[in-house]
């Protein structure tokens, strides 16, 4: 009778070990699709959610959207860029309005958002007037409507976030227990 009960308390640590293996694989999957991405797509984020209202209606707020940044893609008026500003954390997803092109190939461009009054000369670091490629982190190819809200409302709520995570965490446990 005790052999049994060593058996039983063995495949339950055996349980356990396969479980935080399993979530390592599924992490280590979930790395490796993302840097795949970044490799196919050529941008260092593949994936942004619309943080804004200001470019509605084209993209609302929560809007997942898809983006490919290949540098030999010129840059043209009217398409929709993700670009990073120094001295801001969050990339700002908005339309090109103006190219400047010079002779040497050099591209310099401004932005605005579709919902915005005024171009985006006051969102860029301070004496800069014109975005080039190297600020930007990837061009919209595509999107799903609302499905990053979910990042949005963990953003805006992180006691949200907590209870997510242990709700989780206390479904793995009592998972573990059954």
């Amino acid at each position: 009778m005790p052999a049994e009960a060593e058996d039983g308390a063995d495949s339950g640590g055996e349980q356990l070990y396969y479980q935080v293996l399993n979530f390592a694989m599924i992490v280590s999957s979930a790395l490796m699709i993302w840097k795949g991405l970044i490799v196919v797509t050529g941008s260092e984020s593949p994936i942004v959610v619309v943080l804004s209202g200001s470019m509605e209606p084209a993209f609302h707020r929560g809007d997942l959207l898809f983006l490919t940044n290949f540098h030999e893609d010129p840059i043209r008026a009217g398409e929709i860029v993700v670009f990073k500003v120094e001295g801001r954390d969050i990339p700002i997803v908005h339309r090109v309005i103006k190219v400047h092109e010079k002779d040497s190939g050099d591209i310099k461009f401004l932005t605005k958002g579709d919902n915005n009054e005024v171009d985006d000369r006051g969102l860029y670091k301070e004496g800069q007037n014109w975005l080039e490629k190297k600020d930007v982190v990837g061009r919209a190819r595509g999107f799903l409507p609302y499905v990053g809200m979910v990042t949005i409302v963990m953003n805006d709520y992180p006691k949200f976030k907590y209870a997510v995570l242990a709700i989780m965490g206390a479904f793995v446990l009592l998972k573990q227990i059954t």
